[in-house]
C-alpha cells in the first residue's frame, strides 16, 4: 500500500487528471486521466471493503493504460459506516453515468475487492459495456460473521439483496454488455477464489460470457501489480474491452464477444 501511495503521487504529477464531480457530496468526486480525443474510458471501481480508501490511492493505475490509449475514471465513494452499502452501490451508478455521459459510450467497468463487486452490479444493471472483476467479492454473506461488517452493519436480508450473485444477468435484451472476466490471485484465500469461480460459472450458465484467470502468486493486495504494466495481460484485456465499447444511441446493442 506504501507502494500505491507513492506510485499515486508520481501518476499524478506526471499526467495531472481532471477532476470530476458526480454528486453533491464531499466524495462524489472522481480523477479523470484522459487518453486523447475520442479514447474509451474504463472506471476503475477502488476497493477496501467499502469502508477505506479513496481514488488518490489508486492513481498509479491509469499511466499503462493510458499509455494503451484507454482513459481512467476513478471515483470517491463515502464509506461505511457513515452510510449503508447500498449507498455506494448508487454512488458506483452515478458515477458510471456520469463518464458515459462524458463520452457518450457505455465504459468498461474494473474494480478490486469491493470494486470488483460493484463493477458486476454495474453489468447487471446494463449500465457497463463490459466488467473485468480483480479478486471480487460477489457473495456477501460470508461477511455478517467477520469483522468486517462491524462497520457494513450487513443483516442477512440485505446481504442477500446486495449480492450480485442474486442479480439479474445481463442478457441481449440489456443493452449493455454481457462480458465479465473474474481475476483472482492465486495465493488468496480459498473463499475469494471459490468466489470468483463460482460468479463466473453463475452467470456463464446464464448465457453471459465469462472467464476466470488465476494470477500465479498473486495475493489480495499484488494481484492489482499487473496494471503498473502496459504489455501485461490485464492491462491488454482491460484495453481490448475498452475498444470494444458500444455506442450509446437508440438502437445500441451490446458488446461484441471478444476472444
Amino acid at each position: 500500500m506504501a507502494r500505491w501511495t507513492s506510485g499515486g503521487e508520481a501518476a499524478r504529477a506526471a499526467h495531472p487528471p481532471v477532476e470530476l464531480r458526480y454528486g453533491p457530496g464531499a466524495r462524489e468526486v472522481m480523477d479523470l486521466f484522459e487518453a486523447g480525443e475520442g479514447a474509451p474510458v474504463a472506471v476503475f471501481l477502488h476497493g477496501g471493503y467499502w469502508q477505506a480508501l479513496d481514488r488518490s490511492w489508486f492513481s498509479w493505475i491509469a499511466p499503462a493504460l493510458v499509455a494503451r490509449g484507454v482513459g481512467v475514471a476513478i471515483p470517491s465513494y463515502d464509506l461505511a459506516p457513515a452510510v449503508r452499502l447500498g449507498r455506494i452501490v448508487a454512488q458506483a451508478r452515478a458515477a458510471v453515468e456520469a463518464v458515459r455521459a462524458r463520452t457518450a459510450v457505455r465504459p468498461v467497468v474494473f474494480g478490486h475487492s469491493a470494486g470488483g463487486h460493484m463493477a458486476a452490479a454495474m453489468l447487471s444493471e446494463g449500465r457497463a459495456s463490459a466488467a473485468l472483476a480483480l479478486s471480487g467479492v460477489f457473495d456477501l454473506e460470508p461477511l455478517i460473521p467477520t469483522s468486517l461488517n462491524v462497520a457494513l452493519g450487513l443483516d442477512l436480508m440485505e446481504a442477500r439483496a446486495l449480492s450480485v450473485t442474486r442479480w439479474p444477468a445481463p442478457d441481449g435484451s440489456t443493452p449493455g454488455g454481457t462480458l465479465l472476466d473474474c481475476w483472482v490471485g492465486g495465493e488468496e484465500s480459498a473463499e475469494f477464489l471459490r468466489q470468483s469461480r463460482d460468479m463466473a460459472a453463475l452467470w456463464g450458465a446464464r448465457g453471459v460470457e465469462t472467464r476466470v484467470e488465476v494470477v500465479a502468486g498473486a495475493d489480495h493486495f499484488t494481484v492489482l501489480d499487473p496494471l503498473r504494466d502496459a504489455e501485461s495481460a490485464m492491462v491488454g484485456r482491460v484495453v481490448e474491452m475498452a475498444k470494444h465499447q458500444v455506442s450509446a444511441h437508440p438502437g445500441e446493442s451490446r458488446s461484441p464477444v471478444l476472444s
